[in-house]
């Protein structure tokens, strides 16, 4: 499953990501990784969820951030979801780059049955984005 979070910039995606994240450690039998472009709020998740922080990459493109998370995949098998906090502060990403890589993470979530749940903020939405948006946070 792919899952966009949508909202206005202050809406409480980030809360709601942190929330989600916290709520699926009980009871799930693989593991879970949050990233998020800075270290903030790495002390408010589950001690069993892995926290990887962008800025310590050079990631400049969706091309490096797919890389990024097939390294993260393949360091372990066993994570069956993981979560990205503001994919537009990790990268830049116009309309072609969002398509592609959306169409990347929906080849990982069927060969390797990844669940992904992404915040992005309204302004920074494309297209390609919407069939994923379950919830849109409102304000």
């Amino acid at each position: 499953m792919i899952q966009v979070l949508c909202g206005q910039r202050g809406a409480g995606k980030t809360k709601a990501l942190i929330e989600m994240a916290n709520k699926r450690v009980d009871g799930n039998k693989g593991h879970i990784v949050f990233v998020d472009d800075d270290k903030r709020i790495m002390f408010e998740l589950h001690r069993d969820i892995r926290f990887v922080s962008t800025s310590d990459y050079n990631l400049r493109n969706h091309h490096s951030f797919y890389g990024f998370l097939c390294g993260i995949l393949s360091s372990n098998y066993d994570i069956d979801t993981i979560f990205v906090d503001g994919l537009a502060n990790i990268i830049n990403l116009d309309i072609e780059d969002a398509a592609y890589l959306f169409y990347e993470l929906e080849v990982l979530e069927k060969e390797y049955g990844v669940d992904f749940i992404i915040s992005v903020n309204e302004e920074e939405m494309v297209e390609c984005m919407r069939k994923y948006v379950k919830d849109l946070v409102a304000v």
